[in-house]
């Protein structure tokens, strides 16, 4: 039996969409068709497709999460998402968040060989990137995908579970891109602080200064290895990370565009209304008639 095979047998029943499963941490999603490629924002996790595939692209470069990657986000991440997905072979994966703390307890206890560690110390890897399918991460989401339909497997096994997939990411391809966000030190943690300060306070009247302050760097050393990071200047991130929280409300709390703009630290709604179709490619209005039809 393939690899798909092996994990969609165990996939639950959901309609299209994505839902949080019964495990906590755990968010499942569903594709019958192809999503042409759009501005997305993933959080810190494991992006797991076990059947179809996705493709993204940031900073010029593209990468495949599929049957046979995974994609692992070390910090809240925008880019461009592309779904493939037909009705004979939907898009069928999950999402699992980085937990830090268990990361840390892990690190702290696994043997990382040392040419990852020092490549995390030396070099700054793009905050995003796929890690190749071995067996033990698929044998660890077989039965992560049967725990989740039992509330008592869920109860008694699932963190379990989840600890064991994030030890086997440690041991996987990209474990230098986890080694770096979970440890304390280094370029690529203290970036990832100014990444906090914009999640938090990304409404606020935010610079590169202050951002550069947030993770004592020079702003020229910090331009410069944020771009790294991100493949975005600091401002550009900002940016969209903003117009990202404001389409959230818009579409899921029905905010009127105005009000979302002025909630993420817009001053001019009509800048707002500008920069929103250049980064989603249609208005808040259009956006929100499409959902409807």
């Amino acid at each position: 039996m393939s690899k798909t095979n092996i994990l969609t047998k165990h996939f639950p029943e959901m309609e299209d969409g994505a839902i949080e499963s019964t495990l906590e941490g755990v968010l499942l999603f569903q594709g019958h068709q192809h999503v042409r490629s759009r501005p997305m924002v993933y959080s810190p996790g494991l992006c797991i497709v076990i059947q179809g595939h996705k493709v993204g692209y940031l900073g010029g470069k593209k990468f495949t999460y599929d049957s046979d990657h995974y994609l692992v986000t070390s910090v809240t991440m925008p880019f461009e998402c592309e779904t493939f997905g037909t009705p004979k072979e939907p898009v069928r994966g999950l999402y699992i968040n980085l937990d830090m703390g268990v990361l840390r307890e892990l690190i702290g206890k696994v043997d990382i060989p040392l040419e990852q560690t020092k490549a995390a110390d030396k070099t700054l890897p793009l905050g995003i990137g796929p890690a190749e399918m071995d067996n033990e991460m698929i044998d660890a989401l077989c039965r992560l995908l049967k725990c989740i339909q039992s509330e008592i497997e869920v109860e008694i096994l699932g963190k379990g579970i989840i600890r064991e997939i994030m030890y086997r990411a440690l041991c996987g391809t990209q474990a230098a891109l986890l080694y770096s966000i979970a440890t304390h030190n280094g370029t690529f943690s203290q970036v990832a602080r100014a990444l906090k300060v914009i999640q938090n306070d990304y409404a606020d009247n935010l610079d590169v200064e202050l951002l550069a302050s947030s993770a004592h760097m020079s702003v020229s050393a910090f331009h410069r290895a944020f771009k790294e990071m991100t493949s975005d200047s600091p401002m550009q991130y900002l940016k969209k990370i903003r117009l990202t929280k404001a389409r959230d409300m818009i579409v899921q709390d029905s905010l009127k565009a105005y009000a979302a703009a002025d909630r993420v630290g817009y001053e001019s709604a009509s800048q707002f209304s500008r920069e929103f179709k250049r980064h989603f490619g249609q208005t808040p209005a259009e956006m929100m008639r499409e959902l409807r039809a």
